[in-house]
């Protein structure tokens, strides 16, 4: 069992930084691949980003490329999310999500463990 915990999330204004972790509890989180999601207010949630178990291989929506950076830190048991150049479409609360295997692409379901989220709001 892992259980995840993002932290992070606040009001920002737009054009601005944020760095989201991702905590997990277990001592085999470093052989999972970890992922970034988000859902909008009505909307459906969206894949952000992943990462292999390693760190050496990423994965990114085209809607964040160059703005969004996802890594890892193995020995601390956090993925982080650094975002920038925030946009008000970016408002979303956002999830990082943990596959038990050494996944990292962009589908929801193959990801077992799920955080609870962490709202990140891009307002003036």
């Amino acid at each position: 069992q892992v259980q995840l915990v993002e932290s992070g999330g606040g009001l920002v204004q737009p054009g601005g930084s944020l760095r989201l972790s991702c905590a997990a509890s277990g001592r085999t989180f470093s052989t999972y691949g970890v992922g970034w999601f988000r859902q909008a207010p009505g909307k459906e949630r969206e894949f952000v980003a992943a990462i292999s178990r390693s760190g050496g291989s990423t994965n990114y929506a085209d809607s964040v490329k160059g703005r969004f950076t996802i890594s890892r830190d193995n020995g601390k048991n956090t993925v982080y999310l650094q975002i920038a150049s925030l946009k008000p479409q970016d408002t979303a609360v956002y999830y990082c999500a943990a596959a038990v295997t050494d996944y990292s692409g962009s589908y929801g379901r193959l990801y077992r463990y799920w955080g609870q989220g962490t709202q990140v709001t891009v307002s003036s």
